[in-house]
C-alpha cells in the first residue's frame, strides 16, 4: 500500500516528535503535519515513569504531554502503532513495519532510543526473556513494573545511574526490599563526580537499600522462565522476585544509517537539528550535536535537549531559524531530594562543595583549570538556574574557591547575573 503523504512527516510520538508538531504549526507551517508513533496511546511524558506514575501517584491521563484536542486543534493528523523501516531520501518516502509507504516534503527523525539489553550467563537471546525481567523506557514497562511491585518483594535494580535509583528509590516508597548493583565502583558514577555519589549511596543506604558497587552480574539462575536469584561478580547471590535493567539506552538510528543519514553512535545535526540530507531534520536521543562549551558531538539522553532540538527544527522548517546553543541539563528525583544537573562534569580536574550534603541541600562546582564545566544542586534549584545561565558564558572563573563561600550570592560571582531572577524551573 502506498499512502500519498507531502508536508511534513514526524517520526516518533515522544517529547521532540510531539513538540516539533506543535511548534512548527504555531510557527507558520501551514501545510499537512502527520505524527507516526509506535505505541497506541497519546504521546507521554516519560520522566514519571519511574517516579510518580511507579508509586501510583499519577495515572495516565496525567502522564499526557497534550490532551489529544489538542493535537486535532492543531491540525496534526496522528497516526498509532507505526514502526519505521526504511528511508528513502532520493524519493523522499518511508517505508512502515506493515508495508505502507509515506511521502514527505520534509521528514523529521524523532525516534529517540531503546534501551540496552541485559545479557549474561543464564539468559539465552534465543528464548523469551525471562517474565520478571523489566526495562523502563515505556508506559507499557512501567506498568509491568508497577504490577509486580509490592511490600516485602525483592527487586534487583540492574545499573545505578538516574533510571536505577530512581526505580529503587519508588519501589522502597512502594515497601519493597531493593538491591542496585552497579558495575562501577560507584553510583551515578557517568554523570556525576564522588562527592554526589557517596551523597546518594548513602541517601539510599539509610532508606533500606543494598548497594553492590564495583559488583557486575556475572549469571543469573532462572526457574520456570523467571529469573529467581542474580549471581555477583563478588560471589554473591541476591534472590530477586523481579529484575530491573538499566544499563544504557542504544539509539534507534537503524533506518537512519540504511539511508547513509547516521552512524551507529547517532544521526548528526547541527543547531538547526539538520541532517545532511537537505529535507530531514533531527531531534531527541537519537542525535548527535557538536557543542562548543565541550568542543565535542554529544549524544544527550535528555528531554530538555529533545524540546530544544524540536524548537530549532521547527523554527527553520518554517522559515524562522532559532540555532539550539542551550546547556545540557538534567534532572533527578528521589525521594525528597531533587537533583538538578546543568553541563557535564567529565574532565573535571577540581570539584568544590557548596553547602552541606548533611543538610541534604548542596552543590557540586565542576571545574578543569579555572573554568566551570557543570553544577550538581541537590535542592538548590536557585543556585541551578544561575549557573546554568553562567556556563552558557562559559565563564573563566578567576577566584573558584568564592563559589565555596554562601555569603557571597552566586549572583555577585558569575557576570551578568545580579540583574537576573534565578527562579525555580
Amino acid at each position: 500500500m502506498e499512502t500519498q503523504g507531502s508536508g511534513l512527516l514526524i517520526v516518533g510520538a515522544g517529547h521532540a516528535g510531539s513538540e516539533l508538531a506543535v511548534a512548527a504549526r504555531q510557527g507558520g507551517w501551514t501545510d499537512r503535519i502527520v505524527l507516526l508513533g509506535d505505541e497506541r496511546v497519546v504521546p507521554y511524558q516519560r520522566p514519571p515513569l519511574s517516579k510518580a506514575y511507579l508509586l501510583g501517584q499519577a495515572d495516565v491521563d496525567a502522564l499526557a504531554l497534550r490532551p489529544a484536542a489538542a493535537y486535532q486543534a492543531a491540525r496534526i493528523e496522528r497516526v498509532q502503532g507505526a514502526r519505521l523501516a526504511a528511508i528513502d531520501p532520493t524519493g523522499r518516502a518511508v517505508t512502515l513495519a506493515d508495508g505502507a509507504t509515506l511521502r514527505y516534503d520534509k521528514l523529521a527523525l524523532c525516534t529517540g532510543g531503546r534501551p540496552r539489553p541485559f545479557v549474561c550467563e543464564g539468559i539465552d537471546a534465543r528464548n523469551p526473556p525471562p517474565s520478571n525481567l523489566f526495562y523502563l523506557r515505556t508506559l507499557a514497562d512501567a506498568d509491568g513494573i508497577r504490577a509486580s511491585l509490592g511490600p516485602d518483594a525483592q527487586v534487583v535494580v540492574v545499573g545505578g545511574g538516574y533510571v536505577g535509583l530512581e526505580v529503587a528509590a519508588s519501589a522502597r516508597g512502594l515497601g519493597a526490599r531493593v538491591t542496585v548493583i552497579e558495575a562501577q565502583p560507584r553510583v551515578l558514577a557517568r554523570v556525576a563526580g564522588a562527592e554526589v555519589s557517596r551523597f546518594y549511596e548513602s541517601v539510599h543506604r539509610e532508606a533500606g537499600v543494598e548497594i553492590l558497587t564495583g559488583a557486575g552480574v556475572e549469571r543469573v539462575t532462572c526457574e520456570g522462565g523467571r529469573i529467581v536469584a542474580v549471581h555477583c561478580s563478588n560471589g554473591q547471590r541476591v534472590p530477586a522476585d523481579l529484575v530491573v535493567a538499566g544499563v544504557g539506552m542504544l539509539p534507534n538510528v537503524e533506518a537512519a544509517v540504511a539511508a547513509g543519514l547516521a552512524g551507529e553512535g547517532g544521526i548528526p545535526v547541527d543547531e538547526l537539528a539538520r541532517t545532511a540530507d537537505p529535507h530531514i531534520v533531527a531531534a531527541g536521543d537519537n542525535t548527535l550535536q557538536h557543542h562548543p562549551l565541550y568542543d565535542r558531538e554529544l549524544r544527550l539522553e535528555s528531554v530538555p535537549n529533545a524540546l530544544e532540538q524540536a524548537r530549532a527544527a521547527a523554527s527553520w522548517l518554517c522559515g524562522k531559524p532559532k540555532p539550539n546553543r542551550s546547556v545540557p541539563w538534567f534532572w533527578s528525583d528521589q525521594y525528597d531530594l531533587k537533583l538538578q544537573t546543568a553541563g557535564l562534569s567529565q574532565g573535571h580536574d577540581r570539584c568544590l562543595l557548596r553547602g552541606d550534603p548533611g543538610a541534604r541541600s548542596f552543590c557540586a562546582f565542576y571545574l578543569r583549570g579555572g573554568q566551570l564545566l557543570a553544577i550538581d544542586a541537590v535542592n538548590r534549584p536557585g543556585d541551578f538556574m544561575a549557573t546554568r545561565r553562567a556556563l552558557a558564558q562559559q565563564p573563566v572563573l578567576l577566584n573558584p574557591a568564592s563559589l565555596t563561600d554562601e555569603s557571597l550570592p552566586l549572583r555577585e560571582i558569575f557576570p551578568g547575573q545580579s540583574a537576573q531572577n534565578p527562579g525555580n524551573p
